[in-house]
């Protein structure tokens, strides 16, 4: 009988914990690459990914607080990889694009503020998203590449679009980039990271939450899409180029996490001599 109590009550305080504690229990993660397809100054880049703005524990709120915590590091560019609306999470509610937007408008970077679209994005109204998003000057890139100046040196910027909606095309968003360009690149989901060129200095996604749920020794439960389930969340291994796959901010379908708090990124790109 006392073990049986025990077991409800570890139960009972991993519930507690994974709804209503660890989804709000925002982390800054910094991270640091050297890459050989990356030469010049050094150059920090902030990522947040999958707001879900509306869902529990991810309201303006949250999103005032991601803007200042990236704000306060500086970052010289920063990419947003989509996702920034919610439907259908438990205990969630709406929260239209315009007001999302009119707070990620004080975001601050020399290299400026870019965002791809997500599926939940596209299946709320993407064009609305995307306009909403244009509106306070962040620059949305869907199946494009620009070209940016980093310290006097072309670097170029690519984006992928949505895989689960069918929006994503990678061929064409790297058909007119330069064989020799540096190349950072943002795609919302990490299924597309087989596509990237070998030229990339580091390529990020978001769209999986890491899982939301990830099990010691085992990893993500479930992920969503058609990226295997070890690329859920972090370095994924055996990629033409680096790719960090984001946890995210928000939550979808159930307000869950555990052992997968949300996150933002700030990375530190260096360059590395080649052997």
């Amino acid at each position: 009988m006392k073990s049986r109590l025990l077991a409800y009550l570890v139960l009972l305080l991993m519930a507690g914990w994974s709804f209503g504690f660890e989804p709000g229990w925002l982390q800054q993660r910094q991270l640091a690459l050297e890459s050989t397809n990356w030469s010049g100054s050094a150059l920090t880049i902030a990522v947040a990914s999958d707001f879900h703005v509306g869902a529990p524990h991810a309201g303006l709120e949250t999103v005032r607080r991601v803007v200042a915590g990236i704000n306060a590091a500086k970052p010289d560019l920063i990419l947003l990889p989509g996702d920034f609306v919610i439907q259908g999470v438990v205990g969630g509610e709406q929260v239209i694009p315009e007001a999302i937007a009119e707070e990620l408008r004080l975001l601050q970077a020399p290299l400026g503020v870019y965002a791809t679209l997500g599926n939940h994005d596209w299946w709320f109204d993407g064009a609305r998203v995307r306009k909403a998003l244009e509106a306070a000057g962040i620059t949305v890139i869907e199946n494009a590449a620009i070209p940016l100046s980093a310290n006097g040196i072309p670097l170029w910027l690519a984006g992928i679009g949505d895989d689960m909606t069918e929006h994503a095309q990678p061929a064409q968003a790297f058909a007119n980039i330069p064989a020799d360009a540096r190349l950072i690149v943002m795609m919302h989901d990490p299924a597309n990271a087989p596509a990237l060129p070998r030229q990339t200095a580091v390529a990020f996604a978001g769209h999986t939450h890491g899982g939301q749920v990830r099990l010691p020794l085992y990893g993500a439960l479930i992920t969503p899409g058609r990226a295997p389930r070890q690329h859920a969340y972090g370095w994924i291994p055996d990629m033409p180029a680096p790719t960090y796959v984001t946890s995210g901010i928000g939550t979808s379908i159930l307000p869950v996490r555990f052992n997968c708090p949300p996150e933002y990124v700030i990375l530190r790109l260096n360059g590395k001599e080649k052997s």
